[in-house]
């Protein structure tokens, strides 16, 4: 019986000892003062979802990597592309010619490799005309864009418009070659890479 009761006891005391070792996912925390929650053995206590938790006294200076994973991901930013200042659009008019067409065929193209939240196509004119006229104007190429992306299969859900007008010019519009700049369309893709 005494054997018996020894053999258990040594069985009890490896258990236990073992129940208390280190886990491979446990996180050491730097003892004694530690900005963490932690047990008994110094290992951080951590969530059901393996998040540490901090005590009040925690600052970014008492970062425990393992705790606080990786290097935050870069988002990239979003891409800018302007179409203008060599024909794409008739003064006055807001129809898209042959080289602004082959311009958007490419974006659509490319936008197939991306997973595009939204889009933004904001118009532009020069200043020549009345405010009114030009807003109006600049709202009809930015629709003009929008409606050629959508036939090339791009969601039109994720497409807004919007006319600036001559509001936001680029180059001078004192010059011919000033004007041609500001006659422009900006679209802004905001995505991930797929």
């Amino acid at each position: 019986m005494k054997k018996i009761f020894k053999l258990t006891l040594i069985v009890s005391a490896i258990v236990a000892t073992s129940a208390f070792a280190q886990q491979a996912g446990d996180i050491k925390a730097k003892t004694p003062y530690s900005a963490y929650v932690q047990d008994a053995r110094g290992v951080v206590a951590r969530s059901a979802n393996g998040l540490c938790w901090r005590t009040g006294y925690w600052t970014p200076a008492d970062a425990i990597p393992a705790c606080e994973g990786g290097a935050p991901v870069a988002v990239a930013e979003p891409e800018d592309i302007v179409l203008g200042a060599d024909g794409l659009f008739d003064t006055n008019k807001a129809v898209l010619k042959p080289v602004a067409q082959a311009k958007l065929d490419k974006l659509a193209e490319d936008m197939k490799r991306v997973n595009v939240e939204s889009i933004i196509v904001t118009g532009h004119t020069d200043s020549r005309g009345a405010d009114a006229y030009n807003q109006k104007l600049s709202e009809r190429r930015a629709e003009a864009v929008k409606a050629y992306l959508v036939a090339k299969g791009v969601d039109g859900k994720k497409i807004t418009t919007k006319g600036m007008g001559e509001s936001q010019p680029v180059a001078d519009n004192a010059t011919e070659a000033g004007r041609l700049k500001n006659r422009r369309v900006a679209i802004k893709v905001v995505g991930e890479a797929k």
